[in-house]
């Protein structure tokens, strides 16, 4: 595993020097467009709006529009010189929080954050020190020119990992009139509700979940090569069941057997 990043970080005076990997790798089945008659993968240019003519990657520059089809360009030291840290690469530690207080849907990418042989010592005390607070720790982070917010946590094996944030302007409040009408909620309903989440209540195990997708098409390719013809299965219609409450019932028996 290659890092993609190396810095430090800053909790109050020490400063604990680190490397930064991905924590998580999309196993998505990639397709490419191809050529219909030959098979020859399409490939895509950089061309100008303006002429259409094709622009080399040396004579391209990022600009910011402040206005339709106005634009401020900026050099990679004036981005660098945006961020607090003026492009250092330092995780800041700002506080600490539970993380029940933090809304899952902040989260946007993990990485490993592994130790330098130099900064080893302090690296166990931070991991250790953040374990028995039950804290995490909010911090502040530029990767690439981009500020980012970030959680810090500490994974069973003692390993910390970076989750990178939205920040909590990039979070669209849930504003749905529908929520705000009055339905009534019958008891019994309640409790079949009750009864199917206790029946699919079990500890998580990460090997029982297989993207079943990927395995699909890796098999239909298989066929494929070896000249199999592919033919389309039906999909089943779903069962319609009017009465709400006779489909938690329904429920409750079918994940009973799951159980």
């Amino acid at each position: 595993m290659r890092s993609i990043w190396n810095g430090a970080i800053s909790f109050g005076l020490v400063t604990i020097p680190v490397s930064m990997y991905s924590a998580t790798e999309s196993k998505t089945p990639k397709f490419k467009q191809l050529r219909d008659k030959d098979h020859s993968p399409i490939r895509y240019k950089r061309v100008a709006e303006l002429d259409g003519e094709e622009v080399e990657y040396s004579d391209i520059v990022r600009g910011y529009e402040v206005d339709k089809g106005k634009y401020v360009v900026f050099t990679d030291d004036e981005l660098e010189s945006a961020t607090p840290t003026g492009g250092a690469k330092v995780v800041d530690v700002v506080q600490f929080v539970d993380e029940s207080e933090i809304d899952p849907m902040y989260y946007r990418s993990s990485y490993y954050l592994a130790p330098d042989k130099t900064g080893l010592k302090a690296y166990k005390l931070f991991a250790e020190a953040l374990k028995d607070s039950n804290r995490i720790a909010l911090a502040k982070v530029a990767i690439r020119e981009k500020q980012h917010m970030a959680v810090i946590r500490v994974t069973d094996n003692d390993m910390i990992v970076m989750e990178t944030m939205h920040w909590p302007d990039e979070v669209r409040p849930a504003e749905f009139e529908i929520l705000d009408s009055d339905v009534e909620i019958r008891k019994e309903e309640k409790a079949m509700a009750a009864s199917i989440i206790d029946n699919l209540t079990r500890d998580f195990d990460p090997t029982e979940w297989v993207d079943t997708t990927r395995e699909a098409v890796e098999e239909l390719a298989a066929k494929k090569i070896a000249g199999e013809e592919i033919v389309a299965t039906d999909t089943p219609e779903p069962t319609k069941v009017v009465d709400l409450l006779e489909a938690l019932k329904a429920s409750v028996e079918a994940t009973k057997k799951a159980s």
